[in-house]
């Protein structure tokens, strides 16, 4: 299999996947859950609590037309992540996998965001006592593991760019110098 047509399969997979339990799981707390009556899980640390987002990420709004503004910054995030990947060298399926996992967590939240009237659909419910992470979905932890992912693959590059750089740099200075007549 060529190796660019394997990133866009890990990327494609990625997406759908994401997508797929997103738009599911979603669909689940919507029918199982009660608004605001958390459901423990994992005794207080883990709960499932229905909750709408009607703004972006951490209930930030815009007003009136936050659904339409974050819609576009959504889109707008799915182009660069799909260029993103069309421009990742064949063979690099961590990166594929990273850009793969933000962009079905985009979408989801963006399809959402569009579909469920009172807002995108929150769920997973995190922390102890009064102390809570913000209620978040599927779609929120792929985002979240895929920027992760691809700051770890960044990084990576990197380091691999400098100790490349560094190397032909110490080769160039051995090949410069003058050879002394022993």
């Amino acid at each position: 299999m060529n190796p660019q047509s394997k990133n866009g399969q890990v990327f494609w997979t990625a997406a759908v996947v994401v997508i797929l339990l997103d738009v599911l799981t979603k669909a689940l707390a919507v029918k199982y859950l009660l608004l605001h009556f958390p459901k423990p899980i994992i005794g207080e640390a883990v709960r499932f609590t229905l909750a709408y987002n009607p703004g972006a990420a951490f209930s930030m709004s815009l007003g009136p037309y936050s659904r339409h503004i974050f819609g576009a910054f959504a889109i707008g995030a799915l182009v660069i992540l799909y260029f993103l990947r069309r421009s990742t060298r064949p063979g690099d399926t961590m990166r594929a996998l990273a850009l793969g996992l933000a962009w079905g967590g985009a979408a989801g939240n963006l399809i959402d965001r569009f579909v469920s009237r009172p807002g995108v659909v929150d769920f997973i419910d995190i922390g102890y006592g009064d102390v809570r992470f913000w209620t978040f979905n599927v779609a929120d932890s792929a985002v979240t593991v895929g920027a992760l992912l691809l700051a770890f693959v960044l990084w990576r590059e990197d380091r691999i760019a400098l100790a490349t750089a560094a190397a032909e740099a110490a080769a160039l200075d051995t090949t410069d110098r003058p050879h002394s007549a022993s």
